[in-house]
């Protein structure tokens, strides 16, 4: 057996749940990872710097979801063509595919970076953030901006290995990535005393390593082995002219999303710093708890997308079943550790009792709603997997709806008022996408499906 043989996964037989936990159990251990680099970043800065530094790092948290969600979002998306074109065994149109979309990720990354660090400052002084964080914040989110061609580069090698069924790989990369950053961590804030430029850089650093491993293991695959060539490649330009068409609406909705994010963040900024740093605190734990979510629901979408490619529908039913199960099953302790050990939590991250306390008020709000997230993202990403990326995109902007509406109406309960928009906004989208996948999986017969 090669080693591409080894580490690709076709799951379009076989047993279904198995596959999807042996998918999803390195996809998650990768993400969590990815997220463990994010909270040693909040524990370095705000024990070896101080809470103003981490209030200041998390102010730019909804602007790093808006930007970086955009580009990393459109990986996300091309990968459901990957993945339906291994699913049909045609890996010539895979080749394409490929090729097409390192153009379009390298020349979306430049344009980022040129345009958003340009608008940084307006874009902070837009958020209300706060005067005394103010230049931390700048300094902290310019590097990240910098480093914006890289992190697309990863996550789009990321995205071609997991929707040929490699989890393995990317969860290797990661580990490596996150030893990286908090080694670097270490070095250039508690060492040099670097501050949170430090930060940023190690970050930046970090999956650069991440994106040279995933790399290194392509570079090792013959694609043409693991298939026949099936179709007549089209010319680049109607092959990017698709990959827009499938990546761009997951990359709205990214953003979209973190543009309801923002609504909060610019009223959480107007009660002042103390609360930025409690709500940071919060988001923090609920970005590493999401992920047990989202690596299902992304194991949804390499499943599905596959299946969707080999018109295998029965086998999309069980598996979007069986993947709801498995998202019950990991949120269940998440939403008992939110709901009565939020002050714990908190203490991990923070020294000052009072924001603590504002912590306890609002992660346990969150708790309680948050298997809710797990089903949206079991949905969410199934949806995306049958090729519809237009009705997720919508769902993100429910969300916003959602989030300005419950912000206004519970406004005046101040800080848990926050968090009651946040959960509404997770339900709302939720809601709308369970609808929508039962109404385009319907009564449909295991053959053919071509996009529309």
């Amino acid at each position: 057996m090669t080693n591409t043989e080894q580490t690709t996964q076709n799951m379009t037989s076989g047993n279904s749940m198995k596959q999807i936990i042996l998918f999803f159990l390195p996809l998650l251990w990768g993400n969590l990872f990815q997220q463990l680099y994010s909270l040693v970043d909040s524990i370095i800065v705000g024990k070896g710097i101080s809470d103003q530094a981490l209030a200041a790092v998390g102010a730019t948290g909804t602007l790093n979801f808006l930007i970086l969600g955009f580009v990393v979002g459109m990986t996300r998306g091309f990968g459901i063509t990957f993945a339906q074109s291994f699913g049909k065994n045609d890996m010539a149109m895979l080749n394409a595919y490929i090729r097409a979309a390192k153009k379009l990720s390298i020349t979306f990354g430049i344009a980022f970076t040129v345009v958003c660090v340009s608008l940084l400052n307006k874009m902070l002084m837009f958020l209300n953030t706060p005067e005394d964080i103010f230049d931390d914040s700048y300094r902290y989110f310019a590097v990240i901006l910098l480093g914006i061609v890289v992190t697309v580069m990863n996550n789009l090698e990321i995205t071609i290995l997991q929707s040929m069924g490699d989890s393995r790989t990317p969860l290797t990369a990661m580990i490596c990535s996150s030893l990286v950053n908090i080694i670097l961590d270490i070095i250039f804030i508690m060492a040099f005393g670097t501050g949170v430029v430090g930060a940023a850089v190690a970050t930046v650093v970090s999956q650069f390593v991440s994106y040279l491993l995933c790399l290194k293991k392509l570079r090792t695959i013959d694609f043409m082995s693991l298939g026949k060539d099936t179709s007549e490649i089209a010319d680049e330009k109607n092959i990017l002219v698709e990959l827009m068409k499938i990546g761009l609406p997951v990359a709205l909705m990214n953003s979209v999303t973190a543009a309801g994010a923002m609504v909060l963040q610019y009223f959480v900024n107007l009660m002042g710093s103390a609360y930025v740093a409690a709500y940071s605190a919060c988001m923090k734990f609920a970005s590493l708890f999401e992920q047990f979510g989202m690596s299902v629901g992304l194991s949804m979408m390499t499943f599905v997308g596959q299946n969707k490619g080999a018109g295998k529908y029965d086998r999309i039913r069980t598996g979007v079943r069986q993947g709801l199960m498995l998202s019950t099953l990991v949120n269940v302790p998440i939403s008992l550790l939110m709901i009565f050990v939020p002050g714990s939590l908190a203490r991990m991250l923070l020294t000052d009792n009072m924001i603590i306390g504002y912590c306890t008020d609002f992660m346990p709000i969150m708790g309680i709603s948050f298997f809710a997230l797990g089903w949206l993202f079991v949905y969410r990403y199934s949806v995306q997997g049958l090729g519809n990326t237009f009705i997720p995109m919508l769902s993100g902007g429910l969300e916003v709806i959602m989030r300005l509406i419950f912000g206004f109406l519970v406004g005046k309960n101040g800080f848990k008022g926050i968090a009651i928009s946040e959960v509404s906004a997770w339900i709302g989208a939720f809601l709308m996408l369970m609808v929508t996948y039962y109404c385009l999986i319907g009564k449909r017969t295991n053959g053919p499906w071509e996009r529309g």
